[in-house]
């Protein structure tokens, strides 16, 4: 079977933006029709089975439960479902013209990675960091562990199986809290966990970047990371993934439809080989199959045209991300030749220090702030061994300013769709309120998101 790194790479090398969804469902008939509803998207796709919530967290029991009683789970719980019926689920549906990822969310997935090539799949994501600061309190020593153990299954089924498709792990160190981490970070994050798959024994890797608040400063950063990987990942299958925005997410559907068609062009003007997508429904609820396969056909268009359209001729702006990243990464990579344990030990040095991240091994001495055109900054550097900012640049925030940062893209784009609706419009009335004259869906009139 091919795999998911090289059916990325044929489509890109064909001039193709893959486009994916983040789709779950705890039902197996359901996660069927997702999926064959994403093959059948009138675009380049690739499918996604997404874990439930128990199932991340190792509580077999209670997805068991779940189930049992009929609850309507946030995912596919795959430690429970037995192996057959996900094979079937699964039949007909997966080949070499559409190979499917697994996502989960577990900072220790070993259980989750035990079956994976048992149930013919070989393509998942996250990292030892990535799904541990943001997502638990497990120490970082052990899940960096566990990593190392999800990654000796997935090496030992392909050299144990001349049928096997190569295994592909897809770093979510650019995702970090999914805002506000400033995208020096995020390119170092991703790149050592790229470096600790390869060490591991992983061939076949792509490495993440989430949308942020500045179209300009994200481009750089991509453009950062891209570099940094064909620095340090030569003889390695590597591409660039790019996620639409993490955080909180305009609510009006014009608004989100235009931070979603950013988020097209933005990939293929760095040249990302695929894009996780999001939906105009995401500020409300967790979306439906046709939102999704919306979402994925409108993405390809975007991305389409984009592609089609004459160069802008605009060079990408080196404000030190590059260089900011690189010192990080060499930073920890001198720590050990083990890029495990020099993780373990970048953290406990606050080499490496994700800005309001509460988790206990991360130092907490650093923060960020937004610039009025979304560009973010260092307000704090804590001891990561890069350059503090300018004098005046790097003023602490409190937690109005952290608030106001938190809903900026929100703010924006729903200020943006609304100036495209209407010649006039009032002012907002109150912090984060979007626009009164954008429509909301008829369930949201009153603003208020669903559970």
């Amino acid at each position: 079977m091919t795999g998911f790194g090289s059916f990325v790479a044929a489509s890109a090398a064909s001039g193709m933006l893959v486009v994916q969804p983040r789709m779950g469902m705890g039902d197996p008939a359901r996660m069927r029709k997702g999926l064959l509803a994403t093959r059948s998207a009138a675009a380049t796709t690739v499918g996604t089975i997404t874990l439930d919530s128990y199932t991340r967290l190792g509580e077999t029991g209670a997805a068991r439960r779940a189930l049992t009683a009929g609850e309507e789970l946030n995912g596919y719980p795959i430690t429970v479902h037995p192996p057959g019926t996900t094979r079937g689920m699964l039949a007909g549906v997966m080949d070499d013209g559409f190979p499917v990822q697994v996502r989960h969310g577990s900072a220790l997935p070993e259980a989750i990675f035990a079956l994976l090539p048992a149930l013919g799949l070989h393509a998942s994501e996250g990292g030892p960091v990535s799904y541990c600061l943001p997502y638990s309190r497990t120490p970082l020593r052990e899940a960096v562990r566990s990593w190392r153990r999800c990654c000796e299954l997935l090496v030992a089924a392909r050299d144990g199986s001349r049928a096997a498709a190569e295994p592909h792990m897809e770093t979510f160190g650019g995702c970090m809290l999914g805002q506000l981490c400033p995208p020096g970070l995020l390119v170092a994050i991703s790149v050592l966990e790229a470096l600790f798959f390869r060490q591991a024994g992983l061939r076949c890797l792509s490495l993440s970047y989430a949308q942020q608040a500045n179209a300009g400063q994200d481009a750089e950063a991509l453009a950062a990371l891209g570099r940094l990987a064909g620095e340090l990942l030569t003889g390695t299958d590597w591409h660039i993934v790019l996620y639409a925005y993490m955080g909180v997410f305009p609510q009006s559907p014009g608004g989100a439809q235009l931070l979603l068609d950013e988020a097209a062009r933005l990939a293929v003007r760095s040249g990302a080989a695929r894009l996780v997508v999001k939906t105009t429904s995401e500020a409300h609820r967790i979306p439906t199959v046709a939102e999704n396969v919306l979402a994925l056909e409108t993405a390809a268009a975007v991305a389409d045209h984009e592609r089609r359209a004459p160069p802008g001729g605009r060079a990408t702006a080196d404000t030190g991300v590059y260089a900011e990243a690189r010192a990080l990464v060499d930073a920890v990579l001198g720590l050990s030749p083990d890029v495990g344990e020099a993780l373990v030990a970048a953290f406990a040095k606050g080499y490496l220090d994700i800005p309001y991240c509460l988790h206990p091994d991360n130092a907490g001495r650093t923060g960020s702030r937004l610039d009025a055109d979304g560009r973010l900054h260092w307000s704090s550097v804590g001891s990561m061994p890069i350059r503090p900012e300018p004098a005046g640049r790097g003023t602490s925030i409190g937690s109005a300013e952290l608030l106001d940062a938190l809903s900026y893209v929100r703010r924006t784009f729903d200020e943006r769709a609304f100036d495209l609706s209407a010649v006039s419009r009032p002012p907002f009335r109150g912090f984060g309120e979007p626009p009164s004259r954008v429509p909301l869906p008829d369930n949201q009139q009153d603003g208020a998101p669903l559970p």
